[in-house]
């Protein structure tokens, strides 16, 4: 069953830069009324602008998911204005570059914080207005955002990667919870995306580059969520590049991780 965006009430967070900012574009111009939240308030009332001209509508809330008192005033807004949620978009993320053992707890905390432990419960707080949409003859969505990485962890950025391991299968899970319930869980696993993300890293080794070949524009991914929402693709994995990763690390584990060492460490003097 093909769903339609036209009037859906739509929930997308990190929405003020890259996939989540391209995303909201993207929905609105298709007529979704959308609620976009972020960190930051300058960026979200450019958004606000940038979407006056669409079929839909956008509306914004300002503040840090991690924060559980964002999450509910996030709930809270849902449950004043819509009283329903037809699709969560679970796109905010952060990330980090550096070996495991020169980093402290805090980040390790506060990567898993931000990828997994926010959108899990904020889903988790959804539940009840996604279930609402039901009633509405809607079938709901939640949609994540995941990464390649969470098929194939690469060295310098462990925490990251387990924290999307730990989202996809929280959302192999979940989809079998839900789906007696008519609600989809679906997933998107883009590869490297040229937006603000490696600009915005928590921590970055010295001289460390982000990687550009092969990145899909930010554009591009949302447009791929876009056809997964309306296709209702359980996961979608995007890039040659990142499906040959995957495919890689199935099938010759072993000469992935001698590649990845290889050329994916930097070499000291190198």
């Amino acid at each position: 069953m093909r769903r339609s965006l036209i009037d859906a009430k739509v929930l997308v967070t990190g929405g003020s830069s890259g996939i989540g900012r391209a995303l909201c574009k993207k929905l609105v111009q298709r007529g979704a009324h959308v609620l976009a939240t972020a960190r930051r308030e300058d960026r979200l009332q450019d958004l606000e602008r940038e979407c006056r001209q669409g079929p839909g509508s956008i509306q914004t809330l300002t503040g840090d998911l991690a924060d559980p008192l964002h999450r509910h005033a996030v709930i809270d807004w849902i449950d004043g204005h819509w009283r329903k949620l037809d699709v969560l978009v679970n796109n905010a993320g952060a990330g980090a570059i550096g070996r495991f053992e020169q980093a402290g707890e805090e980040r390790l905390r506060r990567i898993m914080e931000i990828n997994f432990f926010a959108p899990a419960e904020l889903t988790r707080e959804c539940l009840p207005w996604l279930r609402a949409a039901c009633a509405s003859k809607r079938r709901p969505a939640i949609l994540n955002i995941g990464s390649v990485l969470s098929h194939r962890a690469v060295p310098l950025k462990s925490e990251y990667c387990a924290a999307k391991f730990a989202m996809r299968g929280w959302s192999e899970a979940l989809r079998v919870e839900l789906v007696a319930e008519r609600i989809d869980v679906l997933m998107l696993s883009p590869s490297t995306t040229k937006s603000e993300f490696f600009d915005s890293l928590l921590e970055s080794t010295p001289g460390q580059k982000s990687p550009s070949v092969g990145s899909m524009s930010a554009d591009q991914v949302a447009e791929e969520a876009i056809r997964v929402l309306i296709r209702s693709k359980r996961e979608r994995i995007l890039s040659w590049g990142g499906r040959m990763l995957v495919w890689l690390g199935r099938f010759f584990p072993r000469l992935t991780d001698w590649f990845l060492e290889r050329f994916a460490i930097p070499k000291p003097n190198a």
